[in-house]
């Protein structure tokens, strides 16, 4: 709740989700756009991650540093493209990453909102791709460390959640809750964009089914999430 009650707003809140409910990688998450969404499987695409390389921001090979303010129809120069940067971490990181009903009907309430000419969905406040580190620091970190969490009298205190808390960490939750939930291990290693091992890797199939199993369970925990809610909290995050 708290990266939906900062200056990130419905776009916090979601890429946090996004982090627990899909256990993306940031790159995978970061370097969402608009067109990476199937409304009719409720999925997102990943295909194209956001990464750093030196200092510069890379989607699909493309340098995107300047994206907010890049308008290649008045002249400006066409941006770079290499083929290093535009790759999943491997083969098998290219994959759709189907959402729980839930949080699919969220994730479709913030796409509607995103400003005309928007690439990315989640953005800077100044409507630019993400750094990871200046996400991280102004609001990743406050929002499970707390602020002046030893300090009750302070007029910034606010306790701490799970201090320490990794972005990186929801993947291994969301892992956690597949194996807990009893899905299979193709089901598991697809999702996740990890490739099978062994004789799996030419024998075992995701099916429908799985994938119907998986989306049931997370959709299921969603709900639980959500009753454990304050009316309040349950508000901001329903309506």
């Amino acid at each position: 709740m708290r990266l939906y009650e900062n200056e990130l707003g419905l776009s916090g809140l979601v890429l946090g989700l996004l982090d627990a409910y899909t256990g993306g990688r940031w790159g995978e998450l970061a370097g969402q756009t608009l067109v990476e969404y199937d409304q009719v499987s409720k999925a997102i695409a990943v295909f194209q991650p956001l990464k750093e390389v030196d200092g510069r921001l890379f989607n699909g090979g493309t340098d995107v540093t300047e994206r907010a303010s890049l308008d290649l129809a008045n002249g400006a120069r066409r941006p770079r493209r290499t083929r290093r940067n535009a790759r999943t971490k491997s083969p098998a990181g290219e994959r759709w990453v189907p959402l729980p009903p839930s949080v699919a009907s969220i994730y479709e309430l913030l796409l509607a909102t995103r400003p005309s000419g928007s690439s990315f969905v989640f953005t800077s406040l100044q409507g630019k791709p993400w750094y990871r580190s200046n996400f991280r620091q102004r609001f990743w970190r406050p929002a499970w460390d707390g602020v002046d969490p030893s300090n009750p009298t302070s007029e910034r205190h606010m306790p701490a959640i799970l201090s320490g808390f990794r972005f990186h960490a929801g993947r291994h939750t969301h892992a956690t809750w597949l194996t807990e939930d009893g899905n299979e291990e193709v089901a598991r290693r697809a999702r996740l964009g990890h490739k099978m091992k062994g004789r799996g890797r030419v024998y075992d199939h995701v099916t429908p089914e799985m994938e119907r199993r998986v989306s049931e369970a997370l959709e299921d925990r969603w709900v639980t999430s959500v009753l454990a809610l304050d009316a309040d909290e349950r508000g901001k995050v329903l309506t």
